[in-house]
């Protein structure tokens, strides 16, 4: 069958059970948002190419789906870059489709071109220039294995507006044969049966989930293992969802704002079940202090991340949940009760700070959020921040795929499109964002687009005045000293939002809090909620930088 190079762009999404794209139009995509007028499948129209990367994202985390993004070429592709290595950062599997100036023009220095497949190189998993239609079905065939298989990632397509008009045969591959990619799926049985035997043999283990455990849908093997071995689990940020918040095991996030449990269970361990995690800086703090006593395991989809940051005694390469499947077969429990009766008492230390029900705290409002939703299917998206953490500690994450927020970029600006596309992704659920008053103006764009589809988030904006986390660590390490983190000139939130159509609803004592929330469950559409919360409030407890874990400031006497 013969088609334009922007046809079968549309013909290879179909073929891939694509339904949504988020995107915005320019002059070097115009073929291929022709060829979309036709299709049955759904744009949403962003403010901004960022807007549309973040969104596509929180697809993808939300649904377990692909996300898809459409762009122009120059300033249109260079404004997904963040967005991208968000993704990257994260290994969220979304495929990124931009214009490029037609063949002749390329390196000429033309009208809106940028070598965006160059820029990109180190926050891709993988990317392509198209320069002749003929490649474009196996690329865009490609393109999907590699962004949902193995460790998952972003991949780029980047098509020349010549290559998008040419006609070509259009045959869509039905498999993928890539000589040099073949990621390693099932994990090695001899180092299974060991990982099996030390188990056994331990007598303070402990499991750290990360976000693997999550993308690979083994949540349910990761219960089984902790509650047969009764051992306690602890989650990075990105894993968090994968167990039950509730579950007696759960220790709670380790690291740098981690709970006490978590990080003197790690601090005391004889054993590390390191299940899908990278040991990231902000979960071990100091390496070369940390978990001292503890023989490692370390189970990963991605080789490079083995023996990176902390030595392994039993390496296990192989996706999360066929490993841990494996290993129930060979399991045996170990003897854990003194283990467990030892992290009992570490749980009754826990200072959240939430206490103080006079002044309005982001702790108290971000409980009962996760109170007044218990009842119904909800999706949490954070921006970057305080905010972000208090999430973390505070709101109880039953299920995976219910906590969406930017990892190891630190995205400030993620959490509203995120939101949009998450609630794309899953209407059926609610979806809140927990926003802070500086990271929610960086994509405040974005009121246009949940107003114009009528996408129902609720924005809860924890509006302190500053940019939190940096006047926080200007406070504790640099004598507070307040260098331009005041967020002076910002507007009134709820008067932005009615500007939009949408409702805005002000908070500014606590007697307010539950009522609001109620009301914003109630409306059918978006809503932003504005919390004048205490102005320099901390998030505790925290490690410092580079510190070892169980050094921790728990906000008490001003430590």
């Amino acid at each position: 069958m013969k088609l334009k190079g922007s046809d079968m762009v549309i013909s290879a999404l179909e073929h891939e059970k694509v339904t949504t794209v988020f995107g915005y139009p320019g002059g070097a995509v115009l073929p291929l948002y022709d060829s979309l007028y036709d299709s049955s499948i759904k744009h949403i129209l962003t403010r901004h190419e960022q807007g549309a990367a973040h969104a596509a994202d929180g697809y993808a985390r939300a649904s377990g789906k692909p996300g898809v993004v459409f762009a122009t070429s120059g300033p249109g592709a260079t404004n997904l870059v963040t967005g991208i290595a968000n993704a990257y950062m994260d290994s969220v599997p979304v495929v990124f489709v931009t214009g490029q100036v037609s063949t002749p023009f390329i390196g000429t220095d033309a009208f809106q071109e940028a070598d965006i497949t160059g820029i990109t190189l180190p926050i891709t998993k993988h990317n392509y220039l198209v320069k002749d239609v003929g490649e474009l079905p196996r690329i865009f065939k490609e393109a999907f294995h590699i962004a949902t298989t193995g460790r998952r990632g972003p991949v780029l397509i980047d098509i020349p507006k010549d290559v998008q008009n040419a006609v070509g045969e259009f045959v869509y591959p039905e498999n993928v044969d890539i000589p040099g990619y073949r990621p390693t799926i099932e994990g090695h049985p001899g180092q299974i049966n060991r990982m099996a035997k030390a188990i056994k043999a331990s007598r303070r283990p402990v499991i750290i989930g990360g976000g693997g455990v999550v993308s690979s849908g083994s949540g349910k093997y990761l219960l089984e293992l902790a509650e047969k071995g009764q051992i306690p689990v602890s989650l990075t940020f990105m894993g968090l969802g994968g167990v039950p918040g509730s579950n007696p095991l759960f220790l709670g996030m380790l690291g740098m704002h981690g709970t006490k449990a978590a990080n003197y269970a790690v601090m005391e361990a004889d054993l590390i079940i390191a299940i899908g995690m990278r040991f990231d800086d902000r979960v071990t703090g100091s390496l070369d202090s940390f978990a001292p006593h503890a023989k490692v395991i370390h189970v990963d989809i991605d080789p490079a991340e083995i023996g990176k940051n902390i030595a392994v005694d039993i390496p296990i390469v192989g996706d999360v949940k066929k490993t841990l499947k494996r290993l129930m077969k060979v399991f045996k429990a170990g003897q854990t009760e003194k283990w467990l009766e030892r992290i009992k008492s570490w749980k009754t230390e826990e200072y959240d700070g939430a206490t103080d029900k006079d002044s309005l705290k982001v702790p108290n409002i971000i409980e009962a959020i996760s109170r007044l939703t218990t009842d119904r299917k909800t999706i949490v998206t954070t921006d970057v921040g305080q905010h972000q953490m208090w999430t973390a500690l505070h709101y109880c994450f039953e299920e995976p795929r219910t906590l969406v927020s930017s990892g190891g970029l630190g995205t400030m600006g993620y959490g509203f499109p995120a939101a949009i596309g998450a609630q794309t992704a899953s209407p059926e659920s609610t979806v809140f964002c927990i926003a802070g008053d500086g990271s929610f103006q960086m994509n405040i764009q974005e009121l246009a687009t949940a107003a114009n589809y009528n996408i129902p988030v609720k924005v809860a904006i924890m509006n302190n005045g500053y940019l939190g986390m940096v006047r926080q660590w200007q406070e504790l390490f640099f004598g507070k000293r307040y260098s331009s983190t005041t967020l002076s000139g910002s507007p009134d939130f709820c008067k932005v939002a009615e500007a939009y159509g949408i409702a805005g609803i002000r908070v500014d004592s606590p007697g307010k809090v539950e009522e609001a929330i109620n009301r914003a469950l109630s409306v059918q559409g978006p809503v932003v909620m504005d919390f004048h919360v205490e102005p320099e409030g901390n998030v505790f407890p925290m490690v410092a930088p580079d510190s070892p874990l169980d050094e921790i400031m728990d906000g008490r006497d001003g430590q």
